[in-house]
């Protein structure tokens, strides 16, 4: 089938899941080594959005300085591209609600809920369509260290990475990114932790 020229650019991977038939059920997701930084969007916007030079920039950094001081306070901020609130966890386990005190809270990232906005503003460009791409080799970035140790420590950051994450970071399906996180819990001398966060694996550092 030959493909098209435009579209969106999509892969197709397995899951672990069976299907019907007895074979993996498999899903889509963008092809991957598309990224662009803000710098290349602000160019792209000034190139065709009549925006002035470093416009956009100057805006994610007024955004990010004045919604940070909002959400320090507690604010959930609901903006024309979404809602970003601020998550909270506890530092430790505890099980009697009274005996928390104020030490014990600590802050957990930004919570982003985009809602349907996204959908609706994206799908009015998809005039063209969709076009299959190439799955990336697998193993050949199963066998790049480097490039596992620079994805690894890119979630560890904030303490923690998720499966979905690592395999954004890396460019795996989620099966093979699960694959290569349980396989780091192993062993005499464990790279990672893997423990339960609600409905989600996490992995931490050992």
């Amino acid at each position: 089938m030959p493909k098209k020229k435009g579209g969106f650019p999509y892969e197709v991977h397995p899951t672990p899941m069976k299907g019907k038939d007895g074979r993996n059920i498999v899903y889509a997701r963008p092809a991957r080594g598309l990224k662009l930084s803000v710098e290349a969007v602000d160019s792209y916007c000034h190139e065709n959005y009549e925006t002035k030079e470093g416009e956009l920039e100057f805006v994610f950094r007024q955004f990010l300085k004045c919604a940070s001081e909002l959400m320090a306070r507690g604010y959930r901020i609901d903006t024309p591209i979404g809602s970003f609130g601020p998550k909270l966890k506890l530092k430790r386990e505890i099980t009697d609600a009274d005996a928390v005190c104020d030490d014990d809270v600590m802050l957990d990232g930004v919570d982003y809920n985009s809602g349907k906005l996204w959908d609706k503003a994206i799908e009015g460009w998809l005039f063209n369509g969709f076009r299959r791409e190439e799955n990336p080799n697998v193993q050949e970035l199963l066998n790049d260290t480097a490039l596992l140790e620079e994805a690894l420590n890119k979630g560890l950051k904030k303490g923690y990475i998720t499966t979905k994450q690592f395999a954004g970071f890396s460019g795996l399906t989620l099966y093979s990114a699960r694959k290569q996180l349980d396989a780091w819990t192993q062993g005499e001398n464990p790279k990672l932790m893997k423990s339960r966060m609600g409905q989600t694996d996490i992995y931490t550092a050992t």
